[in-house]
């Protein structure tokens, strides 16, 4: 996938192509593999390929049963287990390289909608920042982000239309501002988590990336089982947020500007969130419990330091270092600003929208990004939908974030899919096309 091309197709696509009986998922499944076959080499974006997939697909086609994701192929992170393959976490240092005996509950949810697991994508180290291998599709030169980093590139490289990712404090939203595609984190505790290696229950959400805002919010609904019914006022009240002092670059302000102005052409209140003192208490609350509570998930991974990446380790020793009072109160600090924000946004009806990252990806020496702009959001636990559309004048992708409150996710939805609108007008015309 060139720089500045975009994927054509997605999701739904898929389905259709099943449901209406023109293909069937071994048709599905085969197509996805031929195309990983072309590009991985490139790419490496996988870590490994479910030998069953082919036979999944087929008993499938042979059930001939109508299910809503009949045939849908899906890469799932490598900190996600899947029953037959291993579990590798990005690290040496994985506890157990044996295959999981069972899936990941999200996996086995999937699979119980039709979908088929097409194999494990790469992550960074336990999720952290210790880069993966894996190359954007969009500019090879730059980070394709992490820890989602694999599920990300696999998406936007047209290998799968479905990739599963997670997100602790920017691992899904900054993969898919800096790829072009579409990324949810689901509201923290929506779905059951049991079988993924994750750093912080507090704070750990699954990710999903897709290629249109409409196959995200499909997925959601299946996998909430929520209503995708509701009365909606046809005018949104928009609330913008710029991130103001965390280091956003010009391009990315430019398509926060554009987005803002885009929403309110369409009919869409939009005003100024003035929201900056939680903002920056969250920012520095945030790393507190991420730290503490990885000490105590994953602090015997010190004992193997020498297979462990120096900023996996400082993590670590950082969660040690952090006394019981301080996280506490870091916690206290996070459900109050949540309260505050649900009581905000339930007043007004509306969504938050700002950047997903500070600009575009950055070189793949300097490292996977900064998460800087996720980590308010991530410790409140809210949904969050990133936007692809924009980019900067020389083609990189920019994500714009639709923040929301759990609960509430159809709002999200609607303003993500507007923006979307917005984003996708003819790049002659659009505002956002190259800022």
């Amino acid at each position: 996938m060139g720089r500045g091309e975009a994927v054509v197709g997605g999701l739904f696509d898929d389905l259709d192509e099943v449901h209406s009986g023109r293909r069937g998922a071994s048709d599905l499944v085969a197509a996805a593999r031929e195309r990983v076959d072309a590009q991985e080499a490139d790419l490496r974006a996988w870590v490994e390929l479910s030998e069953t997939a082919p036979q999944t697909a087929a008993e499938l086609d042979a059930r001939g049963v109508t299910l809503p994701l009949r045939g849908a192929v899906v890469g799932v992170k490598d900190i996600i287990d899947v029953a037959g393959l291993p579990t590798r976490c990005g690290s040496p240092a994985t506890t157990s390289p044996n295959p999981a005996v069972t899936s990941a509950t999200i996996v086995r949810r999937l699979e119980a909608l039709g979908a088929v697991c097409l194999g494990k994508t790469e992550t960074t180290e336990y999720g952290y920042f210790a880069p993966a291998p894996t190359v954007n599709p969009v500019a090879p030169e730059r980070t394709p982000g992490g820890s989602s980093s694999g599920s990300a590139a696999a998406v936007a490289a047209g290998m799968v239309p479905l990739a599963l990712g997670t997100q602790t404090a920017g691992s899904t939203t900054r993969p898919a501002s800096y790829c072009g595609v579409v990324g949810m984190v689901l509201a923290h505790g929506t779905v059951d988590l049991h079988g993924i290696t994750g750093l912080s229950p507090s704070l750990d959400s699954l990710g999903l990336l897709t290629r249109t805002v409409a196959d995200v919010a499909h997925v959601h609904q299946l996998l909430t089982r929520s209503s995708s019914v509701a009365l909606l006022p046809d005018r949104i009240p928009i609330h913008v947020w710029r991130g103001h002092d965390l280091a956003v670059g010009a391009s990315m302000s430019a398509a926060v500007e554009a987005a803002a102005a885009g929403l309110s052409d369409a009919g869409h209140p939009v005003d100024e969130l003035e929201w900056d003192d939680h903002v920056f208490t969250l920012l520095r609350d945030h790393p507190v419990i991420m730290a503490r509570e990885a000490a105590v998930c994953r602090g015997g991974l010190l004992d193997r330091r020498e297979d462990i990446s120096s900023q996996l380790a400082q993590l670590l020793e950082q969660g040690l270092a952090t006394g019981e009072e301080a996280y506490h109160q870091a916690l206290v600090r996070c459900a109050t600003s949540r309260t505050r924000l649900e009581q905000f946004l339930d007043g007004t009806g509306g969504v938050i929208i700002g950047p997903a990252a500070q600009g575009p990806a950055p070189e793949r020496s300097t490292g996977t990004g900064s998460p800087e702009l996720s980590r308010p959001w991530q410790a409140m636990g809210l949904p969050v939908v990133t936007v692809p559309g924009a980019r900067t004048a020389e083609g990189l992708p920019l994500g714009i974030q639709v923040m929301g409150v759990p609960g509430h996710e159809v709002r999200v939805f609607a303003v993500a899919q507007a923006l979307e609108r917005v984003l996708g007008q003819d790049q002659t015309t659009s505002p956002t096309a190259r800022v």
